[in-house]
């Protein structure tokens, strides 16, 4: 049975408001969609497939801004959401700052004992004039993530274990030069005098991304910029918002039941076979009580529609309503 994923219930909670900043903050820590991100913006990923990244190299379970992803989530949408590492970063003098989004990621190709190598934080900035300019927000972002990994990451002078860090600013108003652009910021070699050749892999510690989100007609518009102008505009239905997403980017909208249904529907067929009906042992009533009660709250659905789905045999359901009602 095939039901909405997290993703696909969040588009359509939110409506036209997807540009609001909580609302749009959910929207962006979907793995899919993080994947998008990474595979479109950050040079380690650019040959790898969206759901091999979603699936294998986006690690931990991030959160956003400190609060839970969607308080009301069910137990089956785990996973596909991220929650986040630790979204602040206190310090006596330099005062706390609280990222919209941070999780760490897998480098392919890094070797069994590194597993962990970037550290990356998404923004949602809806706001391009805020009286300083992004860009230097972002680079003073990464330096913070930088600074905050002693301690955690690596103590006394093991420099060599700091991670590299990304900081990717989503911004849903840009002004019109900006629209439809992605800049990133990086640190570069420049050799003044003579030539060096340091391994990237020690000054390349900080990359400043900022994605600028504009509305299709000019060539720049495809790829990850359609993308988040689909999924954060206020100017489309979430009906078509979903087709769009699916139909473009492959990115699915529904999964399947398994935990509710499948294992349920095996359970009651079991039941039926052994010709069991008012015997039925306590632990399993419950049990198929319990997942009656998750599908007419998850779903909306009337309790015949639920022992329906679970394929709860005729004679059974009066009984299974009265302890409902009860």
């Amino acid at each position: 049975m095939e039901i909405e994923n997290i993703l696909a219930k969040n588009i359509a909670a939110a409506g036209d408001k997807a540009a609001y900043d909580t609302v749009c903050k959910r929207l962006l820590a979907n793995k899919v969609i993080l994947a998008w991100i990474m595979k479109s913006c950050l040079e380690e990923y650019g040959d790898l497939g969206v759901n091999e990244i979603a699936e294998k190299y986006i690690e931990g379970e991030p959160q956003i801004a400190g609060t839970p992803v969607n308080p009301d989530e069910e137990a089956n949408d785990v996973g596909e959401q991220i929650k986040g590492t630790k979204t602040e970063d206190s310090t006596i003098k330099e005062g706390t700052v609280t990222y919209d989004i941070r999780f760490y990621a897998l480098v392919p190709g890094a070797g069994e004992r590194e597993t962990v190598s970037l550290i990356i934080n998404v923004e949602a900035q809806n706001d391009f004039y805020p009286g300083y300019p992004i860009v230097k927000r972002g680079i003073y972002y990464c330096s913070r993530m930088i600074s905050s990994q002693y301690g955690v990451e690596f103590a006394d002078s093991h420099y060599e274990k700091i991670k590299k860090v990304y900081s990717i600013w989503v911004c849903v108003n840009p002004p019109k030069y900006r629209k439809n652009t992605i800049a990133r910021y990086t640190i570069r070699e420049e050799s003044l005098v003579g030539e060096v050749s340091e391994k990237k892999e020690n000054y390349d510690l900080l990359t400043a991304v900022m994605i600028c989100i504009g509305h299709s007609g000019d060539d720049n518009y495809g790829g990850i910029l359609k993308l988040l102008d689909v999924l954060l505009t206020s100017e489309k239905e979430p009906e078509e918002k979903k087709r769009i997403l699916q139909k473009d980017f492959d990115i699915k909208m529904t999964k399947k039941l398994e935990s509710e249904v499948s294992e349920l529907c095996n359970l009651s067929k079991g039941i039926e076979d052994r010709g069991i009906e008012k015997g039925i042992e306590k632990g399993i009533r419950e049990g198929i009580l319990s997942s009656i009660r998750n599908l007419m709250e998850s779903m909306g659905w009337s309790a015949q529609q639920a022992m329906e789905a679970l394929k709860i045999p005729e004679a059974e359901q009066s009984a299974y309503s009265y302890n409902l009602d009860k």
